[in-house]
């Protein structure tokens, strides 16, 4: 059984997630939308609600099978559904217009491994999924190849996506996105970077999912030991 008070905790959660959004500067006016997996479905945003006037009751209740409770869900809700469907490594789905994010997107151009934090995407790359009108199971279709292995990935002619096994996990990768694409962007014009090697890249993201346990970059059992300052 859902535990209500969970339930009220999670949906202010998600209000302040998408407030800081707007003021990280990642995101403009009604644009963007975020969901999140509950026991029963998702709770998502609703459609063409400012987020500085959204209350945690306007969240919308979504089953799997596309039918909601509450007021009208974000037109993006089939990527969201979709995305939580084929995803169980993840809980939230985060969508926003970036600008430089979105300037990348609208060459439909990827993310290279020009900068080893690509790897925080989970790959060499971050995709750019081809475009398709908003809100249509196209669009989610194209999503969806685009994240295939990747917990990000630019949607084209329209925004990125980051993905997040909790809410600031997702607004952090999202920034990332934002800050790698800025990079990108501004690299670009001195010409077309050197890309690190694949093997380069598989070491980095080696030792991104070792640091997120905890561990040291250094293989488990090399240099860990941290022993303290003699006075």
């Amino acid at each position: 059984m859902t535990d209500p008070n969970a339930t009220a905790t999670l949906r202010r959660e998600m209000v302040d997630i998408c407030r800081r959004m707007n003021s990280s500067g990642i995101n403009q006016g009604t644009a963007g939308n975020l969901s999140v997996r509950t026991e029963s479905g998702f709770l998502i945003t609703p459609s063409s609600m400012p987020y500085d006037t959204m209350t945690p009751d306007d969240l919308v209740e979504m089953d799997f099978d596309g039918t909601y409770v509450g007021r009208r869900p974000s037109s993006e809700w089939r990527f969201h559904r979709d995305i939580l469907k084929n995803r169980t490594d993840i809980a939230v789905v985060l969508h926003c217009h970036s600008m430089y994010a979105t300037t990348l997107a609208c060459h439909h151009r990827t993310i290279p491994s020009f900068h080893y934090m690509t790897g925080v995407a989970g790959g060499n790359t971050i995709r750019c999924a081809d475009y398709a009108t908003f809100g249509t199971q196209a669009l989610s279709d194209h999503a969806l190849k685009a994240l295939d292995g990747r917990s990000a990935c630019l949607l084209g002619q329209h925004g990125q996506i980051s993905l997040g096994k909790t809410l600031e996990q997702a607004l952090w990768l999202a920034i990332e996105v934002e800050t790698l694409s800025r990079m990108y962007v501004q690299v670009l014009t001195l010409g077309e970077p050197p890309i690190l090697p694949d093997e380069e890249m598989e070491r980095v993201i080696a030792q991104m999912k070792r640091m997120s346990y905890g561990l040291g970059p250094e293989a488990e059992g090399s240099n860990d030991v941290a022993r303290p300052r003699q006075a």
